[in-house]
């Protein structure tokens, strides 16, 4: 029902569903990847029964598991939660050696020309240390975001090279997606990765591309979105996610 949407342009954020149905745990799929890659070749989510975290780019969408392994995507997979969009470098900075997450954060803020668009963000390069995450796919009923994480699985790694894909969203979005930085990594192997905790940089290269159009897709009228009550402020529960 959503392909050959004119809107989602090169320069547009699409969004399947929102953060804090995610955070009440409405886990249920509800794009394929088929035709999310219709919306962007680029961006970051989760999937069904929040199987894992996933992560895609020039158009490959891989899905890192709790086993902390990264397995590509097939079209027929679902998913209850991404960000997407086409991928293309206005902006390529150097990075500091030795920078951490809040370095980049801090950053990349000074040279973004606003705060208030959204920004596509890839990284490649080496990093002296990475920390990920992954969460385990659940079963029905779903408990909250908060109560899954209390089980996460941790990775860590070692001067490994890879791929930071993800988004800087401005601070308005609350509720609807993840203001500030939300990023997630990939091996250059392309066989682990993860949510990202912490990293330090060896040396890397980051690409932003300035995305000032915004596309949501809410789940239809049969998925528990219909249900849930998102009257409530959940930032503090996304913080303890996030982190």
């Amino acid at each position: 029902e959503y392909a050959d949407n004119p809107i989602a342009q090169r320069e547009t954020l699409v969004q399947i569903s929102t953060i804090n149905a995610l955070l009440s745990g409405v886990y249920d799929g509800v794009m394929t990847f088929g035709t999310l890659k219709e919306y962007g070749d680029f961006g970051i989510g989760t999937f069904a029964s929040l199987d894992g975290e996933m992560l895609g780019f020039d158009g490959r969408f891989y899905q890192i598991k709790a086993d902390g392994i990264a397995y590509p995507v097939s079209d027929s997979i679902e998913t209850p939660f991404a960000s997407v969009t086409f991928f293309d470098t206005d902006l390529k900075e150097q990075l500091p050696q030795g920078m951490d997450y809040k370095q980049l954060e801090e950053f990349l803020d000074d040279i973004l020309p606003t705060n208030n668009i959204f920004y596509a963000i890839k990284t490649e390069g080496i990093l002296s240390y990475m920390k990920t995450r992954s969460v385990p796919g659940q079963e029905k009923p779903y408990p909250p975001l908060v109560e899954v994480i209390k089980n996460q699985p941790v990775f860590e790694f070692n001067d490994v090279e890879g791929t930071i894909v993800g988004f800087r969203c401005p601070a308005y979005v609350s509720g609807v997606n993840v203001p500030g930085y939300h990023l997630h990594f990939l091996t250059k192997d392309k066989d682990a990765g993860g949510h990202m905790l912490e990293f330090k940089i060896e040396k890397a290269v980051a690409y932003m591309d300035h995305t000032s159009d915004f596309l949501m897709l809410l789940p239809g009228e049969d998925s528990d979105f219909y249900k849930i009550n998102l009257t409530q402020d959940k930032q503090e529960e996304l913080k303890e996610v996030e982190k």
